[in-house]
């Protein structure tokens, strides 16, 4: 957390926050060009910025896109915030929803969380129906075999699917994607899409959660808040072994 108190302590790095909320998934001069400072200068605070976890970028060919990641956000919430009174503290809770109903463009969501784990532990936190359903409240089923099917199911004996869809790609245990949509829908609406990739990063694992083709910005919304507690609870479950809250989170499919 101390990274992201020292990186929202600059004007200039709050300003690049600002410009990402006004218009998620810039290249690095579309945002110089706002700004009066050497690519090089700018360079070094998105650095700090993407050091702190609070902007995560994704390759698109040869341009390198900028998205304001709300996480970190979340976890301040939850760690301070919400041991006191929230009355009183509501203007600091309106910057976390300020941060999480920001990105507007596909990627419709690129939510990136570092964890103290491996990369095969990971995986298995994402595709194991125990594990799933210990920290998300819901299990996730499937063999995961590219083509085949998944269920998101309630946790409450019934087995009743929340959501379900097909494996895109699965390249255990480094990059997972498959297709989201309501078990009874017309079929008139295309499903949205989630990718999950897992990087080493030094000693722990980087895991990147981009998804796309959301239908509206309530659904855009209900989805920024759903991640969230979904990668803390995943976060908190592979390093300490219990995740933040029991609460079942559903992220909306399309």
């Amino acid at each position: 957390m101390d990274k992201v108190f020292k990186a929202l302590a600059d004007q200039t790095r709050r300003y690049l926050l600002d410009r990402l909320h006004e218009h998620n998934g810039q290249t690095l001069g579309e945002l110089c060009d706002r700004l009066d400072m050497t690519r090089q200068a700018a360079t070094q605070h998105l650095g700090l910025l993407e050091a702190a976890n609070l902007v995560s970028t994704v390759r698109r060919g040869r341009e390198k896109l900028h998205y304001l990641n709300p996480v970190p956000l979340h976890q301040i919430q939850e760690r301070w915030i919400d041991k006191f009174e929230r009355p009183r503290l509501r203007a600091l809770s309106a910057v976390k929803q300020r941060a999480e109903n920001v990105m507007t463009t596909k990627p419709s969501f690129v939510y990136v969380v570092y964890i103290e784990s491996t990369p095969e532990r990971v995986w298995n936190a994402l595709t194991d129906a125990d594990a799933t359903a210990a920290y998300w409240g819901h299990r996730n089923v499937s063999d995961w075999q590219a083509g085949s099917t998944w269920e998101h199911q309630r946790t409450d004996g019934t087995d009743t699917a929340d959501v379900v869809g097909t494996v895109v790609e699965s390249v255990p245990p480094r990059r997972l994607v498959t297709t989201w949509a309501e078990p009874h829908g017309d079929g008139t609406d295309e499903p949205s899409q989630v990718s999950f990739d897992i990087e080493p990063y030094e000693q722990i694992v980087r895991l990147t959660v981009t998804h796309e083709n959301l239908k509206d910005e309530a659904e855009r919304a209900e989805a920024a808040q759903g991640w969230a507690a979904v990668l803390s609870n995943l976060k908190s479950y592979l390093e300490t072994g219990s995740p933040l809250s029991q609460q079942p989170w559903l992220v909306p499919t399309r």
